[in-house]
């Protein structure tokens, strides 16, 4: 008998670890706000009930999402807001979270590349040089404690927005201390530089080298009709020599031809090639962000037809289509696999794992290619989300953002 109690106890100790550990788990990954479209309910996954109208105790202390979520339901045709709690097999608690119930976005999916250039807010310190002043090494801007990814927003109280006006300000302060304001890690600070005479042109400088726009090509993830906003990348505009978010002040899109490119290999991720194929914008930039570049077009890119976006617990493990363009300015339709999801929130694109399994594009690129990022994920008639950074060492896989996420913070860049 002593046996069987014993049995039973450590059954029902494991039983009990088990369930606190799901619990537990669900918790941490599942997010704590949802969408769902007109009519529809939320619905996860076997193992987690959903259940309406869950009252919320003053103290529960449920967290609070980012605030584009908040932003975004006011803008993306939110019609209600409720709480449901969420529990493992219906029956333990995990969590109340909060349902938006929205009119279904519709967008349409390009796959279309796009030129981008881009012009800084302030100007974006890229190296720290040194050089020959009265026989010896100088780097006033480093000895100033000014660091690589700082942004110089302006110069004894003159604002900067080019080279030319920092250079303009160093050669004329005839080795003066100048307040520079400048922003590090989304802090404002104030240091103080004096430039110094080169011996080699007789000249001021500070020795640092500043950079005040980018130009690439990205991918074009959607087209809004009803506003003309489009959404690409999935990730953001950043600086080639510090990998630091480019802040923008202004920026245009332009039309792209793709003339070639570079296979990605192990180890080796290719590239697409191409050249802007007019010098007229085709659009406006108006944010450069976490999520991707937004701004609006004068017409659609692509005549692919509109579609649904669907919300992230809709999506599934498993076959998938992306819209990539490698030749010309036309995207086609190539197979991937989504092979993880991630619902937990977050703004660095990586909410899910995908591999290509089309053999055209194995053969045409290897893979995925930078330049490629943006190119939608199209599952079950919907847009699920956008092709963002290629996995180095196994070009056939990358990570990809959620259609949503871009959804709402296109949202936010409209208000």
């Amino acid at each position: 008998m002593n046996l069987i109690l014993n049995f039973l106890r450590t059954a029902a100790c494991t039983a009990l670890a088990a369930v606190t550990a799901g619990v537990i788990y669900y918790d941490c990954v599942l997010p704590d706000d949802y969408y769902v479209a007109q009519g529809g309910s939320l619905e996860i996954n076997e193992y987690v009930e959903v259940r309406s109208e869950a009252v919320i105790p003053e103290n529960y202390g449920i967290k609070v999402s980012a605030e584009n979520y908040r932003k975004a339901s006011s803008t993306v045709g939110a019609l209600s807001e409720r709480t449901e709690q969420l529990s493992l097999f219906g029956v333990f608690p995990i969590k109340n979270v909060t349902v938006t119930e929205v009119a279904e976005p519709v967008v349409v999916p390009c796959g279309t590349p796009f030129g981008i250039k881009l012009m800084t807010e302030g100007v974006l310190v890229v190296e720290l040089t040194g050089f020959e002043s009265d026989g010896s090494v100088e780097s006033p801007a480093r000895q100033a404690g000014i660091s690589e990814g700082d942004v110089i927003v302006s110069i004894s109280g003159k604002p900067v927005s080019s080279n030319n006006d920092v250079s303009r300000i160093i050669s004329a302060s005839k080795g003066k201390t100048l307040g520079v304001e400048l922003v590090r890690e989304g802090e404002n600070r104030i240091v103080f530089l004096r430039p110094e005479l080169s011996d080699a042109d007789d000249t001021y400088h500070a020795g640092m080298w500043v950079r005040d726009s980018s130009a690439g090509i990205g991918t074009v993830t959607f087209y809004d009709p009803s506003t003309g906003m489009f959404a690409g990348l999935g990730h953001p505009v950043c600086d080639s020599d510090t990998g630091e978010l480019l802040t923008m002040s202004s920026g245009e899109a332009a039309e792209v031809l793709i003339s070639g490119i570079k296979k990605s290999s192990p180890g080796n991720p290719g590239e697409l090639v191409g050249m802007f194929a007019s010098d007229k914008p085709s659009g406006k930039l108006v944010l450069n962000c976490e999520n991707g570049i937004y701004g609006y077009m004068d017409s659609c890119p692509t005549v692919q037809s509109a579609v649904p976006v669907a919300m992230k617990q809709e999506i599934k493990t498993g076959p998938a289509e992306i819209y990539a363009t490698v030749n010309g300015m036309t995207a086609e339709r190539y197979s991937v696999e989504i092979e993880k999801i991630d619902l937990r929130s977050g703004e660095d694109g990586r909410n899910m794992v995908v591999r290509v399994t089309d053999e055209r594009l194995l053969e045409k690129a290897g893979g995925i290619v930078q330049g490629m990022s943006g190119s939608p994920i199209i599952q079950n008639g919907k847009l699920v989300g956008a092709v963002t950074h290629v996995f180095v060492r196994d070009p056939e896989r990358g990570y990809a953002i959620f259609a949503d996420t871009m959804l709402e913070q296109a949202a936010c860049a409209a208000q």
